[in-house]
């Protein structure tokens, strides 16, 4: 299947608020997605091909208005790549599984390796814990 087709495919099944964060690597406003303040239990798993990404357990609130995590769910396929843009220096993270964009990784997190995985939620899908 061409690039043009999978990306076919994307538009249809997406939001266009999904489309654009996730396949075209925008970022929504803070406080404004589905899960920047959720405390429901389960996986967060890729808006773009269901792959767990991040667990409930691993989730805090980070006052920045968008879902943030402390760690990848265990075995999670994530990929971080230098993120030059906006003037910036960051690490992006993505989906290594079909190349969605996640949103980005900084050193300021709480947990063991003091990392906060700030993560849009148009790039997630909450799977409730059964």
């Amino acid at each position: 299947m061409s690039t043009q087709e999978h990306d076919q495919i994307y538009q249809e099944r997406l939001t266009p608020l999904q489309y654009r964060v996730a396949r075209q690597g925008g970022t929504e406003q803070p406080f404004t997605g589905l899960y920047w303040n959720t405390k429901d239990e389960g996986s967060y798993d890729c808006v773009c091909c269901g792959t767990t990404l991040f667990v409930s357990d691993d989730k805090y609130d980070s006052r920045s208005g968008w879902p943030s995590f402390t760690r990848p769910a265990d075995g999670a396929d994530i990929v971080e790549l230098r993120d030059d843009s906006h003037g910036m220096v960051r690490t992006e993270v993505r989906c290594g599984t079909c190349d969605a964009h996640l949103g980005h990784v900084f050193p300021d997190g709480p947990g063991p390796d003091g990392l906060r995985y700030c993560i849009n939620s148009a790039s997630l899908d909450l799977e409730p814990k059964s």
